[in-house]
């Protein structure tokens, strides 16, 4: 095993960073990764939320973070975590999708910490307007709590997987945190895969364009590197730039990958008989086994939640499709996905929702156009998947 300690700089903390000889990267975990690469413009957004927040006063607008599962959506919410957290004078709740479901129960986690709040009846309201009897159901339990909560020190509150939030749930809690807003300093993040939009825009067609929206999708060149390299930087392990070359290209720019290659390395490095100073193109390829078993296992869970859902031979044709154009017109791929649906299965509209939801296509930034969540899983999808019956 590697003998030189761990010297790492300030940013990196002391979980993701372990002194234990498991390694710094932590794909799939939904941790902070040890170096949050290519995020600059996301983070600086919130950065300044955070700002106004200790100043006392709300953010301008709740933030909405969306993409494809892989690119680092709850890594980018624990960093606002960790951030807000690192000063002073700020509160944080952080909560998934499946815990919010219905106003009391959501009502009493945000008012812990109370010995009133915790004794009283539930059915009892503690709000701006003194204590009354209250139905269970009531949103308004939300939006008081919230305020009460922001009001004793400014709340930042992180929704993950916010696209399994029911319409209704999601109308009733998005009212409330616009409530809080205007009266307490306060903050909604949420976070969840391309087809927040749609169901955001069922609870309520002015969320989504009141809020500011931060896109995450696949990194540069440049940041792919630098996803591998920081953190063995910091433990004083250099990147040749062959090694760098082809970790890079074969990441595809997809931030799990880059974990996933992180990782690989690490071990290559733990099992070198010599104290490795440099990842070489040897030591690069001593991880290559290990990185293309992890990467076609997570091509595999596509492949067979496309299966489960009836859509494989319709994403065999958008794949297809993807080797000539770059991008698919958003009218246009209703009539791809028709291409390779049986009479019996979904509609193309609905096999179109579904192909958004499991993150296989996402909108482009800005215009009405469809492009791969995940470019090399294409072709994957077109070497293992069943052409249209009768082709």
């Amino acid at each position: 095993m590697r003998r030189h300690p761990p010297a790492a700089p300030e940013s990196y903390t002391s979980e993701v960073m372990p002194a234990n000889g498991a390694g710094p990267f932590r794909p799939g975990t939904g941790r902070l990764p040890p170096y949050l690469a290519g995020r600059d413009a996301e983070q600086s957004l919130f950065r300044q939320c955070l700002e106004t927040l200790r100043q006392g006063k709300s953010a301008a607008a709740e933030v909405i973070v969306h993409g494809p599962r892989g690119n680092g959506k709850t890594a980018l919410l624990r960093w606002v975590e960790s951030e807000a957290e690192a000063g002073d004078g700020l509160d944080t709740c952080w909560l998934t999708g499946s815990q919010v479901t219905e106003p009391a129960g959501l009502a009493r986690r945000l008012e812990l910490g109370s010995f009133f709040r915790r004794t009283q009846p539930e059915s009892v309201s503690t709000g701006r307007f003194g204590v009354s009897l209250r139905d269970e159901g009531d949103p308004l339990l939300v939006a008081e709590a919230l305020e009460k909560r922001a009001r004793t020190r400014p709340l930042l509150l992180l929704l993950d997987e916010a696209h399994t939030l029911e319409p209704s749930v999601a109308q009733w809690l998005l009212n409330a945190a616009q409530a809080a807003g205007s009266r307490a300093p306060f903050l909604l993040a949420l976070a969840g895969t391309p087809d927040l939009r749609a169901r955001l825009s069922e609870a309520g067609a002015s969320f989504w364009n009141r809020s500011a929206k931060l896109r995450l999708g696949l990194l540069d060149e440049s940041a792919a590197a630098a996803a591998v390299s920081r953190p063995l930087e910091a433990e004083g392990i250099a990147l040749a730039p062959e090694a760098r070359e082809r970790i890079v290209r074969e990441s595809h720019g997809f931030p799990f990958f880059t974990q996933l290659w992180g990782r690989a390395v690490w071990g290559a490095i733990g099992r070198s008989p010599e104290i490795v100073r440099t990842v070489t193109a040897a030591v690069v390829d001593e991880a290559a086994a290990e990185f293309e078993a992890e990467k076609d296992d997570y091509y595999l869970d596509r492949f067979r939640e496309l299966h489960r859902q009836g859509l494989l031979s319709a994403a065999r044709e958008v794949a297809a499709s993807f080797r000539t154009e770059t991008r698919i017109a958003l009218v246009s791929l209703e009539e791809v996905v028709a291409r390779g649906l049986p009479s019996d299965g979904p509609s193309p509209t609905e096999a179109a929702e579904s192909l958004e939801h499991l993150g296989f296509v996402w909108q482009t930034k800005g215009a009405p156009f469809w492009e791969p969540g995940i470019p090399s899983l294409m072709d994957y999808i077109l070497e293992y998947a069943p052409p249209p019956s009768g082709d």
